[in-house]
């Protein structure tokens, strides 16, 4: 599993000119899941995700986690983090978890931000063809992994 966090101004999601996920201060996060992929990986990122202190405090040090500043989420599903671009110049997705197994995560993840750390969710739609807007603060983007 693989998420890569961006700390914004604000973010939002669109779909079929429908905006399906905003928020203000917080993290876009681009999720990804392969195939060997557990809730057991899924617990240990959000547990970083959470308590990832990159927002600054008021000695100007990235010493602040979400809920200091009172920060959302917006958890966007991108099966493309697992892309191999190897061999040739078209990018192979096999690594990439099947649709059913990369949505239950996908779910798991976003419930646990809400009900174990208490953050506001926004999130995208799972598979579909999504339009994503962001104000990039910093900009700090950040790609954690387990």
């Amino acid at each position: 599993m693989k998420i890569v966090v961006q700390r914004v101004k604000s973010a939002n999601v669109e779909v079929d000119g429908n905006i399906v996920g905003k928020i203000d201060k917080g993290f876009l996060v681009l999720l990804g899941v392969t195939h060997n992929d557990t809730k057991e990986n899924a617990d240990y990122l959000v547990k970083k995700l959470c308590k990832l202190r990159v927002f600054t405090d008021e000695n100007g040090k990235m010493n602040l986690d979400l809920k200091k500043v009172n920060g959302k989420l917006l958890i966007v599903s991108q099966f493309t983090l697992y892309a191999d671009c190897s061999d040739g110049n078209r990018p192979s997705f096999t690594e990439a978890a099947k649709p059913k197994q990369a949505e239950e995560l996908y779910e798991y993840f976003c419930n646990k931000c809400k009900k174990e750390y208490g953050i506001e969710v926004e999130k995208g739609i799972f598979g579909a063809d999504m339009k994503v807007s962001l104000l990039n603060d910093g900009p700090v983007t950040i790609i954690i992994e387990k």
